[in-house]
């Protein structure tokens, strides 16, 4: 009958056992959670990244609808292209940004950040026959994330006789 009731008290786990457990359970846990919080952070800065090169893009893009004479104003009095832009995180036309009411019950709409941007264009850097008739673009495009700065360019040339005095 004795040998009966050791068996039993052996089934139990002792104080040890249970706190060794609790600690693997909870540093477990503590590495789940670090993993996750860390995949929500690179999800963000991923997402920041693609709209900065959707941003470029969309200059670029605009770049190719300029005169030969519009790129050549840059930075006169008269010029048509803008030399520094911004645009917010969420593009215009969607429903993402926050609507907040000041003390005098005016609606005020904040974004969540904003790309800080810049144009540039210049003479191209290589000397051939058909360098004047070429120009170089460079958009840049910065943002902050907390107290890190991040910095995007894009850069490309544009020829005074380009597709559109080919195709048409």
């Amino acid at each position: 009958m004795n040998l009966k009731s050791n068996r039993i008290a052996r089934r139990a786990f002792t104080l040890v056992e249970a706190l060794v457990a609790t600690a693997l359970v909870g540093i477990v846990f503590l590495a789940l959670y670090s993993g996750i919080a860390q995949g929500f952070g690179i999800l963000a800065n991923a997402r920041e990244d693609l709209r900065a090169n959707q941003i470029l893009l969309d200059k670029m893009e605009e770049m190719r609808l300029y005169s030969w004479d519009q790129i050549n104003s840059f930075g006169t009095v008269n010029s048509f292209v803008p030399a520094k832009f911004t645009e917010d995180f969420f593009p215009t036309g969607t429903n993402t940004t926050q609507s907040t009411f000041n003390a005098d019950g005016q609606k005020q709409t904040n974004s969540t950040f904003k790309y800080y941007g810049s144009i540039l264009i210049t003479n191209v850097s290589f000397i051939n026959a058909y360098a004047t008739n070429l120009r170089q673009v460079t958009v840049t495009l910065t943002w902050t994330n907390g107290a890190k700065i991040y910095n995007h360019s894009m850069s490309t040339l544009v020829s005074e006789y380009g597709l559109q005095k080919h195709i048409y």
